[in-house]
């Protein structure tokens, strides 16, 4: 049995922060339900690299963080498309949304109107900046909360304009502290038998993912500045090209920094630093990355990380996405699992039980895939359903 079996979940988000903290709880069963407007479909259903399967609604954005989840298709603006959603919160154990908080109300959807339709109900808001302060209602999405938080300014080269971080780490980052704290109140709940509300900020997620750089800042009161590649207080823990590809090195303590030198053949170096101190480090900086450089043009990358992690050296060839799926080290985990119907596995949880873990139950739903479904687990019988969908408060 997995931990979230039994609990029930009323998905209300889109684009990826949201959507990826219920996937995490999907993977660990709980019976996620996916509502979307009748007529604006979560927008990465149409998002992707496959222009077909935009085309269908099913594009791979989309799909990333839908597995396991089910779908029903409903008009909030219409009393019966509310009363349909407040008759499924009174089934449910968790809503997670991130609408914006003008809307909530009118909508029924605040926490408090909520919870007097049930007590125990646990309520996730995600937005960019929170419920609270002065950019409590202003929009944002991944790249722009990197531009505020500090993270695009501590990415790039020491001479080079702030570098946005490619993936969506920030949408993924808030899905991963949503996820957490949702599983927080559930263990809380079962202590105490009382629901509450949680508030995620984007921009407080992203705070989080730089916890050292930001208590650097605050520490010192000094920003750490970008660095690139390149360590700038250790040579060893920086990127370096090789005969073919690049090598990043990650000897980062003294006797890893050793224990590099030794394996590179550098002997009296390895010495050197055995001899002093982690303090001393940083004065070898400029002479040892001009060694570095030298020496590692000598041998292909892939050569260089097997030789290097033989001798307990962090090293890695710097691999794209596609080699780095490719390599039997992510197969013998379960972070990537196949889903039934689509092409290629994907990824999970990035953790494994020794048993009850996490598991894809089934692929993304198609839009409103589950409506009618779900609403005959309501008691709502077939011409009702026909009623509403010819109203259009319901798709199915």
């Amino acid at each position: 049995m997995r931990p979230f079996e039994g609990v029930r979940v009323l998905d209300l988000t889109h684009v990826f922060a949201g959507p990826f903290s219920t996937y995490q709880l999907a993977v660990l069963g709980a019976d996620v339900i996916k509502i979307e407007p009748v007529d604006n479909p979560d927008m990465m259903r149409i998002a992707g690299a496959v222009s077909e399967l935009n085309e269908a609604e099913y594009g791979l954005a989309y799909q990333a963080q839908a597995s396991g989840k089910r779908s029903i298709a409903l008009n909030l603006r219409e009393p019966e498309g509310r009363a349909i959603f407040h008759d499924l919160v009174e089934t449910a154990d968790v809503v997670v949304q991130n609408y914006t908080t003008a809307c909530l109300v009118d909508l029924g959807l605040d926490y408090e109107t909520l919870r007097a339709r049930n007590p125990k109900l646990i309520y996730c808001s995600i937005n960019g900046f929170g419920r609270t302060g002065p950019k409590a209602n202003d929009p944002a999405y991944d790249v722009v909360i990197q531009a505020f938080s500090g993270v695009m300014a501590s990415n790039g080269e020491p001479n080079s304009q702030p570098v946005r971080i490619g993936p969506p780490v920030i949408d993924y980052g808030t899905g991963a502290q949503a996820a957490f704290a949702i599983s927080a109140a559930l263990f809380g709940r079962e202590r105490t038998g009382v629901g509450r509300y949680i508030d995620v900020a984007m921009s407080d997620a992203a705070l989080m993912l730089m916890t050292m750089n930001i208590v650097t800042a605050v520490g010192s009161g000094i920003a750490p500045l970008a660095h690139g590649n390149h360590d700038p207080a250790n040579a060893a823990y920086s990127a370096y090209d090789t005969a073919d590809g690049m090598v990043m090195l990650g000897a980062y303590s003294k006797k890893q920094y050793s224990d590099l030198m030794r394996a590179l053949g550098h002997i009296s170096v390895a010495n050197e630093v055995t001899a002093g101190t982690q303090a001393d480090l940083p004065g070898r900086r400029e002479q040892d990355a001009i060694l570095l450089t030298n020496t590692l043009l000598t041998k292909t990358a892939d050569e260089w990380e097997k030789l290097l992690n033989a001798a307990h050296v962090p090293a890695a060839r710097v691999r794209t996405v596609d080699e780095a799926l490719d390599h039997p080290q992510f197969q013998s985990r379960t972070v990537l699992q196949d889903v039934d119907g689509l092409k290629g596995a994907r990824p999970t949880a990035a953790f494994m039980f020794d048993q009850g873990g996490p598991k894809i139950d089934g692929p993304p739903p198609r839009f409103a895939a589950d409506t009618k479904t779900i609403l005959h687990e309501l008691g709502v019988s077939d011409d009702r359903i026909s009623e509403l969908a010819a109203q259009k408060v319901i798709a199915i």
